[in-house]
């Protein structure tokens, strides 16, 4: 069997002794998302797993619903994401993530051919299941479009064995029943839905679903031959940490990255607020604020300032915030 680009690229560094990182980025959400994808594929991913909003994602918990609602909200397309994705140039291998009622509506050869036209290597479409994948998984497999199927905790042994001889590019494990989403530790069942995938095929297994930390990654990898991480980074996302991220890529300022403004001041501010970040040649925003163009010279407490207005009109106030908290009140 020929090996399409996504396998044979995961084989080739699992079988050079690294364990494998596929993150998940919500196409669409805001408009730098595309940037997103580049940074973290220069930031050492294998490949990377692109959301394609639909309304009603019944795989998703909260944090991806509200990305998909966000980007949708803000006029993405599923042709305007698969379009973008030919200028992606991230590097590694690029999956889509969608349900069938957009493969569908779209009709199996037009996707499958578009999505290969945008140089994407693979499709997850977690609603399709195996015994209904012919129309989808022929015209995919024509295209050079690998299409990822998934191994739930409950899935019968004899079912498994079907469904990893069928998977290209990867086989995703779910790592617990139950919704996307972060975890406060990793699930017993990752380890034994990547233990039993690993006992049927040499394709590599991933889990994803609930791995939410390094540590719990960690964890996970002493079974499997890598992760998909999806809300962790979307989290990140919804709460302004895209500037980090592409900070990271390029080598600039890390110390804000995880600083949650909007957090910080939740139930306790309304009214208009700005942001300025301070050292970072991108920018970090949260719910609720606004951005002003980074510092031209920025001090030691690489941080950002808060102007905002308290409840029932008391008087506006500023804070400047680093990652060890608040260091000034006026």
């Amino acid at each position: 069997m020929v090996r399409g680009v996504l396998e044979k690229a995961l084989r080739d560094r699992r079988d050079a002794g690294r364990k494998l990182l596929v993150p998940y980025v919500t196409g669409g959400l805001g408009r730098d998302w595309l940037e997103v994808v580049r940074a973290v594929g220069a930031a050492g991913a294998d490949a990377i797993e692109i959301g394609i909003p639909f309304s009603d994602p019944v795989m998703d918990g909260p944090v991806i619903q509200r990305a998909s609602a966000e980007a949708l909200n803000s006029g993405a397309t599923p042709s305007g994401i698969i379009a973008a994705l030919a200028r992606a140039d991230a590097g590694v291998p690029l999956v889509v993530m969608t349900y069938y009622n957009i493969v569908f509506r779209a009709g199996h050869r037009r996707m499958a051919r578009t999505l290969a036209e945008a140089g994407v290597s693979g499709a997850i479409v977690p609603d399709l299941p195996i015994d209904e994948l012919n129309g989808w998984g022929d015209e995919a497999s024509s295209a050079g479009v690998e299409t990822v199927l998934l191994v739930a905790p409950t899935t019968p042994r004899s079912r498994l064995k079907a469904i990893c001889a069928r998977s290209r590019g990867f086989v995703y494990g779910v790592g617990v029943m139950g919704v996307t989403g972060e975890r406060a530790s990793l699930s017993a069942t990752a380890l034994k839905v990547a233990t039993v995938c690993k006992e049927e095929t040499d394709i590599p297994v991933l889990i994803g679903v609930g791995i939410s930390s390094p540590e719990q990654a960690r964890e996970v990898i002493a079974v499997a031959d890598g992760v998909v991480v999806g809300s962790a980074l979307v989290h990140r996302l919804l709460e302004g940490a895209g500037g980090c991220i592409r900070g990271r890529a390029s080598g600039g300022d890390r110390r804000l990255c995880g600083v949650k403004p909007a957090d910080r001041f939740a139930g306790d501010l309304s009214g208009p607020a700005t942001v300025r970040c301070l050292g970072v040649p991108g920018y970090l925003t949260g719910s609720g604020f606004s951005v002003l163009s980074p510092c031209v010279t920025p001090g030691e407490n690489c941080g950002f300032i808060v102007t905002c207005t308290r409840r029932h009109s008391r008087p506006s106030r500023s804070r400047e915030l680093s990652g060890r908290g608040p260091t000034t009140t006026q």
